[in-house]
């Protein structure tokens, strides 16, 4: 399989990295989740708490990455072409993805600074990107919280809108991103 994407699919790059943030995602989401089945303050709770942490920043650094490939890189025409609606709905699904994956770390980072707590990413410590201020901090926990539930619909309506056009549509759609698969 060809790294770069071609006229009918998506390059070996543009697929690793679209199957690891979603990996990447599922982590992030299992960590903030399954931290909640331990006692505060305990010592699985807050690693699960820090993973969620150092995850979500990775995710934010990998859609930069991902970004750029799209930029210099060809779309995969979808064959055969779907309705001009279903194009726009499409991209409008993308720009909510993208402003979630870039959203959420960002979001996230700025409720620790606010809260003065520690970011921690793989054995660094970041920056905080804002003076100490609690109340700040709850209120970027809030719209972090809402637009993390927000998550699992957009999340659910692309994977719903692939299996649509793979199994209704007929088209290339989910074809064009999987691995392994020839031209």
């Amino acid at each position: 399989m060809n790294g770069m994407n071609i006229s009918n699919r998506y390059g070996l790059a543009s697929i690793g990295i679209h199957w690891l943030m979603l990996l990447l995602i599922i982590a992030v989401y299992a960590c903030i989740n399954l931290h909640e089945l331990f006692p505060k303050g305990s010592e699985p709770r807050e690693a699960l708490k820090t993973w969620h942490f150092m995850l979500g920043l990775l995710t934010f650094a990998f859609v930069w990455l991902r970004l750029v490939a799209i930029f210099f890189s060809p779309k995969p025409d979808i064959m055969p072409a779907p309705q001009k609606w279903q194009l726009l709905s499409s991209k409008l699904i993308h720009l909510a993805l993208y402003a979630l994956m870039i959203g959420m770390p960002l979001s996230g980072w700025l409720m620790l600074s606010a809260a003065g707590k520690p970011i921690p990413f793989f054995g660094l410590e970041l920056p905080a990107l804002l003076d100490t201020n609690k109340e700040l901090a709850h209120q970027i926990k809030e719209v972090h919280e809402f637009i993390g539930t927000t998550g699992y619909f957009l999340i659910g309506l692309h994977a719903a809108a692939a299996l649509y056009h793979h199994y209704i549509q007929r088209d290339n759609t989910l074809t064009r991103m999987l691995p392994g698969r020839s031209a």
